[in-house]
């Protein structure tokens, strides 16, 4: 059956990326007379790629405000964009998160990752009975209702009928004005998640997540490996935990055994949660100290280094420091300050679990920083483990770009002898 979709035709030689099933196609590999004559198409139109000479190569959607012209949905010609394709979609990354832990000691995870789900710029995350939606592109946005849709009947697949309580949308990133798209957030099926926040367990951790008003959809998921392993080494230790959020790291040690845990954040009502979230599990360690201290992670550990207060256990997990390239330098400046700083107040021996989320600092880049860090503070420093984003958080093959979380956990030796 002949397709009658708009084309979007490539220049000579650009088809590679595409044949092996990288997603994104730049304005700069189509053909000028082909890209001005899609000038006009609505955001989000579906459209089908060909090469150069008229081969058909893949289907995706287009939007000719973005860098990114067209994100590629399929490769199969026979695919019909619809609410069965969006199931078929949804079933397959569902399915693959089947066994990735215990369903009764995790309830919060990442259902839908994107491009590594065949699905670019859609992120969906299971928060206990709700299903939290970002919409990052003008593709997803226009199909929203089938994505919807889909997702209540993958639902009822997988968790059962009566499971969802609803589905929010929390599509409130700056990244969307790229696409020519305003954020939004709002239900968009069933019950508006409560103010107070929705239960989850994470490895049988119990933490209160703000849907409506917490940072992305409420919880850093990609975290959850990384968090395991800082509760493996927190017993008996100090710890330190910067830019805490809402404690994840804080609950992870606590739990582990440490002696006590000191959380700091920027964020005033992020820390009442941190509070709260090691409340909800003082069962699991009731004899350690927690203290929440508010204030700028930069500011306090340069304080913390004057007046010679140390830990044993210290954890970085910065916010993106790189949005852009050419943030770059100017990140990694920041990424060997906050490390040579925490560096400098670790007792010899103790641990740095510390991480970077801007996908435009490969961890190989990520080493050096730290490497440049360990010198400035004249300290021996090991790397004892390499972290990553959490099972649930895949990295397609054809897309490295998704390889976006680094970690290290470095084993501090002391100062220079």
């Amino acid at each position: 059956m002949t397709s009658t979709l708009p084309q979007v035709r490539l220049k000579p030689g650009k088809e590679k990326p595409v044949n092996q099933r990288h997603p994104w196609i730049f304005s700069g590999a189509l053909d000028k007379k082909s890209d001005d004559a899609l000038s006009e198409i609505d955001p989000g139109a579906i459209v089908d790629v060909v090469d150069h000479g008229g081969k058909w190569l893949a289907r995706g959607y287009f939007n000719p405000k973005s860098q990114i012209r067209c994100r590629v949905l399929s490769w199969d010609p026979a695919a019909q964009i619809d609410v069965s394709f969006f199931e078929r979609r949804l079933d397959l990354a569902f399915r693959s998160r089947t066994g990735l832990f215990d369903p009764a000691g995790t309830t919060g995870y990442r259902l839908v990752h994107a491009e590594a789900d065949l699905l670019p710029g859609l992120i969906v995350d299971r928060i206990g009975n709700w299903f939290v939606l970002q919409i990052l592109t003008a593709g997803m946005a226009r199909a929203r209702g089938a994505i919807v849709e889909a997702l209540v009947r993958v639902a009822g697949k997988y968790y059962g009928t009566g499971f969802l309580s609803g589905i929010y949308e929390r599509s409130d990133e700056g990244v969307r004005a790229m696409e020519g798209l305003a954020q939004t957030t709002g239900v968009l099926w069933g019950n508006t998640p409560p103010e107070t926040g929705v239960m989850v367990k994470e490895n049988g951790l119990n933490f209160r997540v703000d849907i409506i008003r917490g940072h992305k959809t409420g919880f850093y998921f990609d975290q959850r490996d990384s968090r395991q392993a800082v509760r493996e080494i927190a017993r008996g230790a100090s710890v330190l935990n910067a830019f805490c959020y809402t404690g994840g790291f804080s609950v992870a040690a606590a739990v582990g055994g440490a002696k006590n845990v000191l959380s700091v954040d920027v964020s005033a009502p992020a820390l009442a949660l941190c509070d709260e979230n090691i409340q909800l599990n003082r069962a699991a360690c009731p004899d350690t100290d927690h203290e929440s201290l508010e204030g700028d992670v930069f500011d306090v550990l340069r304080q913390f280094r004057d007046e010679g207060r140390t830990f044993d256990v210290i954890v970085l997990d910065p916010p993106k420091f790189a949005q852009s390239a050419a943030h770059v330098d100017r990140a990694c400046r920041g990424y060997k300050d906050i490390n040579r700083l925490a560096m400098q107040i670790i007792n010899p021996g103790g641990f740095l679990a510390t991480f970077s989320c801007s996908g435009l600092i490969p961890a190989e880049l990520f080493q050096k920083v730290l490497f440049s860090a360990s010198v400035e503070a004249r300290r021996h420093v090991n790397i004892t483990r390499h972290l990553f984003q959490a099972t649930c958080h895949p990295v397609l093959l054809s897309f490295p770009e998704g390889n976006y979380l680094k970690g290290f956990v470095c084993r501090v030796l002391g100062p220079d002898q």
